[in-house]
């Protein structure tokens, strides 16, 4: 899932530690986030959306994971 919470927070200012605090968790989780290493669970994407006052989709974008056609069942 890519996201756009670095821009979002420079646009209002906010540290990582700030949007942190602000939406409950910590800055390593927002880090990771960010760097699209770990996808935020619903609710915490919610929160973060709200932080921001904008609906959530303007944030993230689920991107597809293309795969390598192994282990899908679909091909023969």
């Amino acid at each position: 899932m890519k996201n756009k919470i670095k821009v979002f927070r420079a646009m209002n200012d906010l540290t990582q530690e700030d949007l942190a605090r602000d939406v409950g968790v910590t800055r390593q989780t927002i880090l990771a986030i960010e760097k699209g290493k770990y996808d935020p669970s619903l609710e915490l994407a919610f929160r973060i959306s709200s932080r921001f006052g904008v609906h959530i989709e303007e944030i993230f974008t689920y991107e597809e994971i293309v795969g390598d056609g192994q282990g899908s069942g679909d091909h023969p």
